[in-house]
């Protein structure tokens, strides 16, 4: 099973003083598309007005424009599932896992970056970047590009794979799924939580390598702790889990 996940805004900025390269990344074969984009990202970095890096990387913050106007191909670079900071990676507690346990989330979570587009969680080469969500590149709309040029290769990776799909609305602009899969809904005194959602995926991925599921139907006897199914909706290919809070 494999199991598609958002990236998060806050990443932290240690790493290893090595740059990324072809063989960073899942999917080598496409890495001259992906360097395309951060390229792009780079060379309009080094040109635009402090305003329009502002607009960029979505934040007013100096210092925070001054470190990320850096050039990205010097920065030092993490395992992906390290990188990310945030809601969703504080609760998956990756750090706290066992040895099989995060190889089971290396090699099964893929995250849909900003900037890097569709990586694995196992992925050794990610430096800190900043792009605000939705935000183009020279009037290039990144999720568009990775669409077009990343959906061939997704598809063949999950071809024989169940697909737990965990991303936020947003990512769903990189990849739209063609086969069956499953989503997550979570509802709390009869409402749908956004917040805690993001906690609730987190909480997810940390039980779901804990107990080593490897399909939708093992899925769906997991015990989570504080939520209980209240609902399964069926659409086409799309079936979504609907959680109540408890």
């Amino acid at each position: 099973m494999k199991i598609l996940f958002s990236p998060s805004e806050a990443k932290f900025k240690d790493g290893i003083d090595e740059s990324f390269n072809k063989n960073s990344f899942v999917f080598p074969e496409l890495f001259d598309a992906r360097l395309e984009i951060i390229t792009k990202y780079q060379e309009f970095i080094n040109k635009a007005s402090n305003d329009e890096i502002i607009k960029l990387f979505g934040t007013k913050k100096q210092d925070v424009v001054d470190y990320y106007s850096n050039d990205i191909f010097e920065r030092n670079t993490k395992k992906v599932i390290q990188r990310y900071d945030g809601v969703a990676y504080d609760y998956l507690k990756y750090e706290e896992l066992t040895k099989n346990e995060q190889q089971y989330i290396d090699e099964n979570v893929m995250i849909f970056s900003n900037l890097f587009g569709p990586i694995l969680a196992g992925d050794s080469g990610l430096p800190d970047y900043k792009l605000k969500q939705g935000e183009k590149l020279d009037g290039q709309a990144v999720e568009v590009f990775y669409k077009e040029h990343f959906t061939s290769a997704i598809d063949a990776y999950l071809e024989n794979e169940d697909v737990l799909d965990l991303r936020a609305g947003f990512y769903e602009k990189f990849y739209k799924l063609s086969k069956p899969y499953t989503t997550m809904k979570f509802i709390k005194d009869g409402k749908v939580v956004s917040h805690w959602a993001k906690a609730y995926r987190g909480i997810i991925l940390n039980t779901i390598s804990k107990n080593n599921i490897n399909s939708i139907e093992e899925l769906m006897k997991l015990k989570i702790n504080n939520l209980v199914i209240s609902e399964i909706k069926e659409s086409k290919n799309k079936k979504e889990i609907i959680y109540n809070i408890v």
